[in-house]
Parts: C-alpha cells; structure tokens; sequence
C-alpha cells in the first residue's frame, strides 16, 4: 500500500534534482516535502509489512489519512511540472522568460506544500490526542505451530467425506512415487507439493500418508506457520515431530495426532532434540509432513535436523511458492504441482456441501446460479465449500432470490460473513508474505475486470508507468518489472494462461488472477483508495476522489441515473457524472463505448495511464485532449477507430509506451520522434521512419516500421542502442532498395542488446495495396 508514497518519494527527488532550475524559492519547500514524504512511507510500509490482524481500526485510519496526504503531495508536485514544464534544451533566454512566466506557479506551489505539511503534522496530533501508537506495526507477528492458519480442515471434521472429493485420484500416483524404492536407493528423498492455498495440498499429504500406513509405520505431520523464527521455531517443530513420531503408526489409535510424552522433551536444545529423533528413527523408514513451508531458509533450518537413516524414508512438503518446492526436491519429477478441480469435481464437492447428500443432482431453479458460483471458485476446493456452506443455509422458496444476492456479493460478503472468512484469510496470508515491493503491483490487478485475459507485457508497461517498479542497478525497467510478474507466478499469486496467437503480434504471454484473489485485491484497493471501480458488478458504488479510475461493462455508464443514486457500501452515490477526475492518474475503459466519459478527458490533467484498448467510442476528436497529457507514460489506442494521429502527440515527453495496433490509422507523424523517452512502440500498418529517429534512444521495443528509400534513416537505426526487439521493412519499390538494405544490415549489427529480428521488405498487390514480406531472425 505504501507504492504510491515510495513513487513520489522518487518524484520529489527529481524536482531537488533535474528540474532545480524551476525552483527558485521553492527548493528548500520540496526538500523538506520529500523528508515528511520519507517518514510517512516508511510508516505506510510498516503497516503493509503487519499482519492483516495486528493493526487497530486507529491506526489503519491513521495509515489511510496519512496516505491521502502522499496522494495529494503527489498531486501537487505534478500540478506544478504540468504548469511550469520547461524542456532541458531549450536555451537561457527562453529559461529566463519561463522563470518570469512560472513565478506565481511556484509561488503556489510552496503555499501548497507548506498547507500538505502542515496538515500532516495536524493528522499526527490528533492521533496522539486519542492515545494512538505504533505499537501494533512494530510488533512482530505471534510465532506459532498452528496446523495452517486458515485451511479448508477449519472448515470441515477430520472425517468429513466431503475432504477427498477428487483428492483420492490425485493421491493414489502420489502415493505410489513416495513409496517406490527406485534400484535399492535407500537415501532420504523429499516430495513436494505446490500450489495456492485453499487447492487442498494438506489433505493430499495427508490422504497420501493414510494409503501409506503399513509401508511407513512412523509418520508426522507438522506445519511450518508463516512467522517461523529459526530456533524457536525449529525446537517446537521438532517437540511436535517427536510427540508423534514416537509409536509406530499401527499403535496410534488417534492417528498421526496423538501425543505421547517423552521425559524432559521441553527442556532440551534443538540439538538434544534432533539426537533423539535420530536415535528413535534408527533403521526405521518414516514419513514426515511438513506443511505450509514459506522460505528456503526456513526449509533449509528444518531438513538439516532430518536423520538421513538409509531406510528409504521419505518427507513430503507442502508449499505455495515454486522456488521453495525446488529447493526442497532434487529432481523436478519429485515435484507435484496440485490442479483445480476438475467441473465434475467442483460440482459434486458442491452438492454435498450445500445439500449434505451424495446425490449428484441440483434443482431446477436453482443450476443456473451454481454453475455461475462454480465459474466463481475456479475449482478451488476450499472456496467451493466456503460458499457452498452459505448457500446451504437457504432454504425453498427463497432459495434462487437469497442465492443470486451471495453470489452476487461475494466480495463484501468475505469481508464480513464468518462461512466466507477463510477464503479471504488463504488469499490474504499469502498477500501478507510478499515482499512489500510486490504488495502494489498485485493490489493493481483489481484494475481488470473479472476472468479478462491480461497480457504481459501491457501489465508491466502499465506497471513501469505507475512508478510501481523500483531501479535496480544494472538491469532495465522491464527486466526488474519481468522479475516482480515471475515472483507473484512462483507464488502462485497470478496464473499463466494459455499464449494467445494473433495475425500481428505472433505468440503473446498472458495471465489471469484466480476470482477469489481479485475479490480480496478489490477490497484492498477500495479500502486504501488505490483503485476507483464503476460499472458491472461495481454498480452503487461512486468515490470522493479518484485516483486511479476503471470502467467495467459497455453502453453508456458516465451519465447517473435515478435508480443509481444509491446509497453503496462506501456511503457515496453512484455514476461518475460530477466526480472530480482532476486526480486520477489512471483511466482504463474495457468494453465501453459511452461518449460522455470520453468528452471529459480534458479534465484528466494528470493521468500517467490511459488504456482505452477496444473503446469504440474514441473519435480523432478526443485525440487533441490526449496530447495535452503531459504526464502521459502509458497510452493504448489498440483496436478503436482513429484514423488521424495529431503531430502535438510529440509534446508528450514523458510515454514510454504507444501501442496504435489494429487501428484505421495509416502512419504516424514524424513528431514522434520527439519522444525520447519512448520505449515500446506498437503499430500495425507500418510506420515510415522520418529522419531524426536517432533522438529516440530509450526506444526498446519497435514494432513494424518501415524505411522508404532513405540512407540516412537506415544509418540512424544503428544508433537506438537499446532496441531489444525490432520489426523493420524496406521498402522494395524504390531506386535505391538495395542500397537501403546493405545499410541497415550494417546498423542492425550494431543493435548488440536486440534478441528478437523480423527484417523484409514490402511489397506491392493490386488487390491489397502495399504487402510485407518477414524474415525472422
């Protein structure tokens, strides 16, 4: 939650930094803004790094105050570059005549800042007036051996049959592998179990471990909680693995639960621990479960107090995180990477809960709504039987009306309703354990609507653009911004979907995010303003300040209705009409073709981010309003229907990304090449490359530009050093074509950081005008 203060942080920096000629008379108010700035995001970052449980109703409305005085300092940083912008090139008598035209711009500017502060320090008081204090952010979270901390077995008796619905087919090839001796090898072996929580991994370990009683006689099972602690933690983990693991299995009437008690066991170190658990396991095969493993270290701490007592004894892991899987199993074959339920599975799991019987059949009335919460879940077991338990509850004949309203609340419901509760606290506990880098790029999918297919590299632009991507010496933007997308996918907090192949683009990753994980990152984000949602299910719901703005669902949603002048959950009325967009630093519009919205993007002064991929309803009209955008690092036009591109797009210094795929434009104008700190360039018809393409030496990524009969632009191909990925056509009609090609064969050679090359030519068909031709490399 504390992105958006580390962000401005960074902005402010520039102010001190680059634009200090801007600033006389104001510098020495933004340097102490960036140090209020400073402190407020190392308080926010405190708050993201607790527990959800270990901070107050006070301090979080401390934390959400103080995150309102960043967003506004934000706001008034930007104001003042939107105000005063003034190129780095230009020369000192135009720098003078600025200076003169700018004093009343920074004037205001330090009035506001002095305002911001001031306000701050009145926020604190107040808090410190009701006895407010940190405490809860600077306590470390409880350590603990709790079994998880919120698992489908919370939810369910230990012999609810329900549990192993299309677990047993899973287990029973798991099974097989963990017993195998493969040719006398008699070493200890580690499985692993991975996969998101709430998909059943503990009871797959502990189906797995009842087929196997009579080959491994002495069994445990133990769970690793998120706050293991090293020595602590380790000497309670082992106390448990000795309670258990103490009889033979056969003797334990209660399962691998039992406790017997061994003599002084609570008053020895873990290395009296670990000796007597080696002295107890001699030459007798075992099986240990250690479930919900979070970190290699706290693995590594665990298995190094393990006998290896050359008995073919196994261990089986259960974990959330890929890289944690495989430092735990040598061999990747010993890697069990768990799956949704399959839709017969989910079904059936969901008829016996809501209907405590066997029978496999729905009423009538009432299949439509299932299959709807069924899509909902994803066939994820524990959310099946969080709602499934719900829904039980209603009865005939209310029943269609009562369940149509849960599924359609399911979001506020599991912030409030206990049967729902755990859903939330699996995604949540997994939020928690990420690092406090990757907390705002994941809160940011709540931007998309539910089951969209999101492409990657559009969500690491967006990303890069947001300022939610840090600097790391020595690797590009996108390289660190690919590492955060890898991290959230090894911790299974985002899917890879299926690539998608398209006429134009050739093989594109995507990705989606479980329905049950959008829920939870929705409320986050609307509990600290980080995302503003109208439209589709968001409908009730309005805002008293946007910050980052997106519309579900098509037609017309800007004008406010009477029967939308509701009352929503968040006490504020419905529609956009009249809200003030003057802070959204963010637009997005998916399947929306309303032009009313669209006739007010001249108040978006501010935005970074404007995806307005499929509207429809964009017109070249809107284009002027677009180019005032001086803030403007993201901008997709893919798929509307422009046909014009204004030469002012050049003035936009600050985008990065331009993507005018699939749309009715022809060319784009040579302005662009204006754009220094361009990096993706995405076009469908073929961009003739003006002289002065040089300038454009932050350019990463271009996609089919064309050279027509042009030395001099075939040269200063040579000199974009960071093309990465680059789609280029000659022109083949023209005298000096070949001339041409040699050329750029020479400057591509000098391209050492490309890694993906689709060099040709165009040429020419009655039928369809000018063609490409693609050679790839």
């Amino acid at each position: 939650m504390e992105g958006a203060a580390q962000a401005l942080v960074s902005n402010v920096g520039q102010l001190v930094g680059e634009e200090f000629r801007q600033l006389r008379g104001v510098g020495g108010e933004v340097a102490r803004l960036r140090d209020e700035l400073a402190t407020m995001n190392a308080l926010l970052r405190m708050q993201s790094e607790a527990e959800e449980g270990a901070v107050d109703h006070f301090v979080r409305e401390w934390m959400k105050q103080l995150r309102e005085v960043a967003y506004d300092a934000e706001d008034c940083v930007d104001l003042y570059l939107f105000r005063v912008r003034c190129r780095s090139g230009d020369r000192y008598f135009v720098w003078c005549k600025h200076l003169l035209e700018t004093l009343m711009s920074r004037r205001r500017l330090a009035g506001d800042i002095r305002a911001l502060r001031a306000h701050a320090a009145a926020i604190n008081e107040q808090h410190a007036r009701y006895g407010v204090n940190l405490e809860p952010l600077r306590r470390p979270p409880s350590v603990s051996l709790r079994a998880v901390a919120v698992s489908a077995r919370a939810l369910r008796p230990a012999d609810d049959p329900c549990q192993f619905v299309g677990i047993t087919e899973k287990a029973t090839p798991l099974a097989n592998k963990v017993k195998d001796n493969v040719e006398g090898d008699m070493k200890l072996k580690v499985f692993s179990i991975v996969g998101f929580g709430g998909l059943g991994k503990t009871t797959l370990a502990m189906e797995v471990c009842r087929q196997l009683e009579a080959d491994f006689q002495r069994q445990a099972q133990v769970s690793v909680s998120q706050a293991f602690d090293g020595r602590k933690g380790l000497k309670g983990l082992l106390i448990r693995v000795l309670q258990q693991i103490v009889k033979p299995k056969s003797d334990n009437d209660q399962g691998i639960t039992e406790e017997d008690s061994i003599k002084g066991i609570e008053s020895m170190d873990e290395e009296k621990l670990s000796d007597k658990l080696k002295e107890l396991l001699e030459n007798k095969r075992y099986l240990i479960v250690i479930d919900d493993v979070w970190t290699i270290a706290a693995w590594d701490a665990i298995f190094s107090k393990l006998p290896d007592n050359k008995c073919s004894s196994r261990i089986i892991v259960t974990t959330r995180i890929d890289n944690v899987a495989k430092a735990c199993s040598d061999a990747s074959g010993d890697i069990y990477n768990i799956q949704a339920l399959n839709p017969s599975d989910s079904k059936k799991l969901f008829l016996r809960r809501a209907f405590s019987s066997v029978s496999d059949s729905c009423p009538k009335d009432l299949e439509e709504v299932m299959e709807k919460v069924l899509k909902k879940c994803g066939g994820l077991p524990l959310a099946i039987i969080s709602v499934a338990s719900l829904l039980a509850s209603y009865s005939s004949p209310e029943s269609k009306h009562m369940w149509e309203i849960v599924f359609k609340s399911i979001g506020s419901q599991m912030d409030s309703h206990p049967t729902l509760e755990g859903m939330r606290q699996i995604v949540t506990l997994s939020y928690d354990h990420l690092p406090h880098h990757l907390k705002g790029c994941m809160m940011y999918l709540s931007i998309f609507p539910e089951d969209y297919v999101i492409v990657k590299d559009r969500l690491l632009m967006r990303w890069i653009a947001e300022g939610l991507v840090a600097e790391k010496r020595g690797l590009t933007m996108m390289e660190v911004a690919e590492s955060y997308f890898n991290e959230l996918v090894s911790r299974s907090m985002i899917d890879r979907d299926s690539d998608v192949v398209t006429y134009y683009d050739g093989r594109v990753e995507t990705c989606r995010v479980h329905d049950m994980t959008l829920e939870v990152m929705v409320s986050k984000s609307l509990e600290a303003n980080f995302v503003s949602l109208i439209g589709g299910q968001y409908e009730g719901m309005s805002y008293d300040r946007i910050r980052r703005l997106s519309i579900h669902g098509g037609g017309e949603i800007a004008k406010e209705s009477p029967s939308q002048k509701k009352t929503a959950r968040h006490g504020r009325k419905d529609g956009i009409e009249g809200m003030n967009v003057q802070h959204a630093r963010s637009l997005s519009l998916f399947e929306f073709e309303g032009d009313k919205l669209l006739g007010r993007l001249r108040e978006f002064t501010l935005l970074r981010v404007l995806d307005l991929e499929d509207c429809k309803g964009l017109e070249n009209k809107h284009m002027r309003h677009i180019c005032r955008m001086y803030l403007l690092r993201f901008l997709s036009l893919k798929g509307t229907n422009i046909s014009e591109m204004p030469s002012e797009v050049g003035k936009l210094e600050h985008l990065q990304t331009l993507d005018a795929r699939n749309t009715w434009l022809k060319d784009l104008p040579e302005s662009l090449t204006d754009l220094e700190q361009l990096e993706s360039l995405q076009f469908s018809n073929g961009w003739t490359l003006p002289e002065g393409v040089k300038k454009m030496k932050s350019l990463r990524k271009a996609n089919k530009v064309v050279i027509r009969s042009n030395l001099v632009v075939a040269r200063e191909v040579g000199e974009l050093e960071k093309l990465q990925d680059l789609r280029i056509y000659v022109a083949s009609d023209s005298d000096n074509h070949q001339h041409v090609h040699l050329q750029l064969i020479h400057s591509i050679g000098k391209l050492y950081s490309l890694r993906c090359l689709n060099i040709g030519d165009t040429g020419y068909d009655r039928k369809r005008g000018h063609t490409l031709r693609v050679t790839n490399y």
